[in-house]
């Protein structure tokens, strides 16, 4: 591909600028490689989902993750579904051809707006597919989209399909040179989630027996929050009598600890496990683990995520109940989750408390059915949009593969 002048200049900036240490990289792996270019944390989260989706329908094959090293501080930690983070420094001809001889990708996914005109250069020199993914209208300020606007355009250019996230990120794309036919006004990336399921029986006998009162769950309680979460049920049954709190503990082992302060709460309760029933004087079900979540997340309207209340705590992934439309409450400990509570709070989907006090205020007042709603279908919707584009991505990449594929394939 012809290089324009700005490019020429481009490269050369580029060598000047200091690149991250290398690294040993292992031998590539056997099979095909998808090459999916992770633009921050959220993203990084989002991508190795993906990998893992698609790994499960297409045995063997195998998702490499890039970061560029000056926009994080450490390299996300490790997750399931990409088998290795790779950084990448400064972006120069002999780094991006030493990279792509290395790990001879069969598929590149990209995402946001901050690129790497010579790598992605290369890598359509070498008849790479390329797909440019969850670009957004905050992203369009870089020194590359402001002082080398040829350099953008041919850049664009080797993109088989651009995803943006809005139709103003699409203008942006458009005004920059690539042909609206190219473009396509998505959803935001983010993790996709398989809520838990819940046999229709169960469900429609449970929702029977709670007989129409208020419901609220707190999900994943550890010990150091059960005496907040009952004390907080405890000052809203002032106000909502009939109130119903189902409880899980954050582990199987702290159940006990869960029954021991139940009992000695004064509450009324019924232990799930055990058999126990909801009847009308009951005012907590405790459920012992988190097996039968699917469906406490389709009764409750609202529900609180444990562990996220108490400094050190982590939170749990809320895009499950999210899913099913259920409201969340959490508290601001929530950072082994952080990118899903930021998508759902970004939403509406969220509310965070500090206190347990703040806990039971909350309780009360998104028990009227119209604010947990409007919560809850913000939430649903966060979940579903992202849903929609994972789902169409594996169906791209895995078309793209094939394609790959025959064109490889002997006569």
């Amino acid at each position: 591909m012809a290089r324009s002048f700005g490019h020429v200049v481009y490269n050369a900036l580029s060598r000047r600028k200091p690149g991250s240490a290398p690294r040993e990289a292992p031998p590539r792996p056997e099979g095909e490689l998808l090459w999916v270019h992770a633009a921050g944390v959220l993203r990084y989260s989002a991508l190795c989902d993906l990998g893992l989706r698609l790994a499960a329908s297409r045995p063997g094959l195998n998702t490499l993750v890039t970061v560029e090293a000056e926009r994080f501080e450490t390299l996300p930690v490790a997750r399931a579904g990409c088998f290795r983070i790779e950084p990448l420094g400064s972006d120069g001809p002999e780094a991006a051809q030493a990279f792509l001889r290395h790990w001879r990708p069969d598929v590149c996914l990209w995402t946001g707006g901050d690129l790497m005109p010579t790598l992605i250069g290369a890598a359509k020199a070498q008849a790479i597919p390329m797909v440019l993914v969850d670009v957004d209208e905050s992203e369009w300020q870089s020194p590359l989209h402001k002082w080398f606007p040829a350099v953008l355009r041919e850049t664009l250019g080797c993109f088989d399909t651009v995803m943006v996230t809005s139709p103003g990120a699409a203008k942006l794309v458009q005004r920059a040179g690539l042909p609206k036919s190219r473009i396509t006004v998505t959803g935001r990336l983010g993790n996709s989630v398989t809520p838990p399921a819940c046999p229709d029986r169960q469900l429609t006998r449970t929702v029977r027996d709670i007989n129409a009162r208020p419901v609220w769950l707190a999900a994943h309680v550890p010990a150091s929050e059960v005496g907040s979460v009952l004390a907080a049920h405890g000052a809203a049954l002032r106000l909502l009598h009939r109130l119903l709190l189902v409880v899980t503990a954050a582990r199987r082992e702290e159940s006990d600890q869960l029954r021991a302060a139940l009992e000695q709460s004064g509450l009324r309760f019924a232990d799930w496990a055990a058999g126990g029933t909801i009847e009308d004087g009951i005012q907590v079900v405790m459920a012992e683990d988190d097996s039968d979540l699917g469906l406490w997340y389709r009764i409750a309207p609202l529900t609180y995520i444990g562990g996220s209340l108490e400094p050190g705590g982590g939170g749990r992934n809320p895009l499950e109940p999210a899913a099913l439309g259920s409201a969340i409450l959490c508290g601001p400990e929530v950072r082994d989750h952080g990118d899903a509570f930021a998508r759902l709070t970004a939403s509406g989907a969220t509310r965070t408390v500090r206190t347990g006090d703040e806990l039971a205020a909350a309780v009360v007042q998104l028990s009227a059915p119209d604010k947990a709603a409007a919560m809850a279908l913000a939430g649903w919707e966060a979940v579903t949009e992202s849903a929609q584009l994972t789902d169409g991505l594996i169906d791209l990449v895995q078309d793209l593969l094939d394609r790959r594929e025959a064109s490889h394939a002997g006569p």
